[in-house]
C-alpha cells in the first residue's frame, strides 16, 4: 500500500496556513495543502519533512512536525499521514512544484469548488483547532 503525506504548516502566530494552487492533476487549479509519496524506505515522519523542504524550503530547523491523523483508502491502496507544526519564527517559502502562498483562516475549507481533498482540509483544520493547545503550545 502506497504511502503519502500532507502537511499543515502554520505560521508562528497560527493566523495563517501554507497553502498550494494545484498546477497539475489531480486537482489542477483548487487550493490545496502541500505533501507528497513516502519513499520505500523512508518513515513516515522523514518523507514529511523530506517533501517540506522540497516543496517549500522550510526545513527542519524551522518547525517541529506532529503526527496528526492518517487516511486510508483501501480501494485506491494508499493511505496518508497528516502532520502539522507551527513556524517557530518566519520562514521564507519558495518552491517551484505548485504556487505558493499563505492562506488566511476564514475561509470555507469545505468549499470543494476552491479547495483539493473532498472537504478532508476542512476536516483537519478543525481537528487542529480543537486539540491544537496539547502538540503545538510554544
Amino acid at each position: 500500500m502506497q504511502g503519502y503525506n500532507v502537511l499543515m504548516i502554520y505560521n508562528k502566530d497560527m493566523t495563517r496556513l501554507l497553502m498550494c494552487k494545484r498546477l497539475k492533476n489531480p486537482y489542477k487549479g483548487l487550493n490545496n495543502l502541500i505533501g507528497g509519496k513516502i519513499e520505500s524506505g523512508e518513515s513516515g515522519i522523514e518523507a514529511a519533512y523530506r517533501e517540506l523542504f522540497e516543496e517549500s524550503s522550510i526545513s527542519k530547523d524551522d518547525v517541529t512536525l506532529h503526527h496528526l491523523m492518517d487516511f486510508k483508502y483501501y480501494v485506491q491502496s494508499c493511505y496518508v499521514e497528516v502532520y502539522v507544526g507551527k513556524l517557530k519564527g518566519d520562514a521564507v517559502i519558495s518552491g517551484d512544484e505548485n504556487e505558493l502562498f499563505w492562506s488566511d483562516l476564514n475561509q470555507d475549507f469545505f468549499d470543494m469548488s476552491q479547495f483539493a481533498g473532498e472537504g478532508n482540509i476542512g476536516h483537519m483544520i478543525e481537528q487542529v483547532k480543537m486539540s491544537k493547545s496539547l502538540f503545538l503550545a510554544d
